[in-house]
């Protein structure tokens, strides 16, 4: 094994470039591709070593709001759970209660951040059920309980759970809480009776963000590459990386490019990241000042080739929906174009009937305040986010009208209001299982307006 180690290490020397131009360009193109593999893989490592390791459920227990400071933008609708899934040694088996009359997801994002696989009130319904999630190279009997077995590209997984919530329903909390404790993980050798396989490897790179940022980004890229399944379409793509040096756990020593190499390697990293955090319009479009995403997270088949794309989507963000699964447009400018300032201006949403969001009869829809810090905003009502949901007050014609403003409209508003910082404000409408007629073509709220200066 040694001498093969070695036989290989002197074969990619032998392959290095010594072109500075092919190195910056590679470089480039290779951090871009690896970039949401290496946010993905930063996150898993913290959670994973300061959070309580691989293979567990951590359960959020209450909603958030404007008290929770260490997610931008959070929704205001569900509770998560979540886990890290280890599926070196053997698959892990997933059991899900009944979650009747209640909207509900499993997310299970492969370390290219493509969503694999759902489960839930959308696609599997709300019966109970027991899938299983295997890694690429494993080879089994599949327990007859089991009743869906989900494969994955890549040996590291991530398992979201979004569970909503009824703020305005007494009790509803309570009642999540008791369903998110009968979501269960379990290695397929427990859930079958087997004595358990021993782990393979356990061994984990230690993350460190500058290096990530630089040239030793290809540490981390290769250590990833020799826990994944190289798509046959990606093959020819990744084996052009080679050439400075990247491979599936390929050693790597910075040491044995050739110093302008890896000057150009460094030109072609702060090139990637430029586009990345400045992609343009890849990322989606406006209409009536709200920006729509359409497709910038999703499986492998839909982000096939879409490498920027999921590389700014990953800057943003990591861990967001199909499209079919939710829908996210966001609003910082009214009609007139200008930025959302509740310390000027009273502001309404108004729907005609036919204008009202669209979303399937399994689902349901919220729009969420936030501050220029992207964080929720404390109010008299205790009311971060309104929606279907809510007690809302309609127009006899079936239309509705929301008002975005810091002071009450008047008790008999209020029923209908969002309450807004004394200052720059911004908000989220998230459709939960959107109806099909709201995907194509992409469903555009109406502009938010000004209704009266403020005193």
């Amino acid at each position: 094994m040694i001498l093969m180690l070695v036989l290989s290490a002197f074969a990619l020397q032998q392959d290095l470039t010594n072109d500075p131009n092919e190195a910056k360009s590679l470089a480039k193109e290779a951090y871009v591709f690896a970039y949401p593999m290496l946010e993905n893989y930063r996150t898993m490592y913290v959670q994973v070593t300061e959070r309580g390791g691989f293979n567990s459920f951590t359960h959020v227990k209450s909603l958030f709001g404007p008290h929770s400071r260490l997610i931008v933008r959070s929704n205001n609708d569900t509770l998560y759970s979540s886990a890290w899934l280890d599926l070196r040694s053997e698959p892990i088996v997933v059991e899900i209660p009944p979650v009747p009359n209640r909207c509900f997801s499993f997310q299970f994002i492969d370390m290219y951040t493509h969503n694999f696989a759902y489960a839930g009130t959308r696609v599997t319904g709300s019966d109970p059920l027991t899938i299983m999630i295997a890694g690429p190279n494993w080879e089994g009997e599949v327990p007859s309980d089991v009743e869906r077995v989900f494969v994955s590209e890549g040996n590291f997984v991530y398992c979201l759970v979004r569970t909503a919530v009824n703020s305005e329903l007494p009790g509803d909390l309570e009642e999540v809480l008791e369903i998110q404790e009968n979501y269960v993980l379990r290695p397929l050798s427990d859930f079958a009776g087997d004595v358990s396989p021993p782990l393979l490897d356990d061994f984990l790179l230690p993350f460190d963000q500058k290096a990530a940022d630089s040239i030793g980004f290809i540490a981390y890229f290769n250590f990833l590459l020799g826990q994944l399944e190289i798509h046959p379409s990606e093959k020819d793509l990744i084996g052009s990386f080679s050439r400075i040096g990247i491979g599936p756990d390929y050693p790597f020593d910075p040491s044995s490019l050739t110093e302008p190499v890896r000057e150009a390697i460094d030109s072609g990293i702060a090139e990637a990241r430029a586009s990345i955090y400045n992609p343009g319009s890849v990322l989606g479009t406006i209409r009536n000042g709200w920006t729509m995403s359409e497709r910038i997270f999703g499986d492998r088949e839909r982000m096939q080739g879409m490498y920027l794309v999921r590389a700014a989507a990953a800057h943003i963000g990591l861990f967001g929906n199909d499209l079919e699964e939710a829908y996210y447009p966001s609003c910082s400018v009214d009609s007139d174009g200008d930025l959302l300032d509740a310390s000027r201006f009273n502001y309404k949403l108004s729907f005609s009937k036919e204008e009202m969001p669209p979303v399937d009869p399994r689902g349901f829809w919220s729009i969420t305040m936030y501050d220029m810090d992207q964080m929720m905003v404390s109010n008299s009502l205790n009311r971060f986010s309104i929606g279907d949901r809510s007690e809302l007050i309609y127009e006899e014609d079936g239309s509705l009208v929301l008002y975005l403003q810091h002071e009450s409209p008047g008790p008999d508003k209020e029923a209908n209001w969002l309450p807004a910082p004394d200052g720059l404000f911004t908000i989220t409408m998230r459709i939960y299982i959107p109806a099909v007629a709201g995907l194509d073509p992409l469903y555009c709220p109406p502009a938010v307006k000004k209704s009266r200066l403020t005193d």
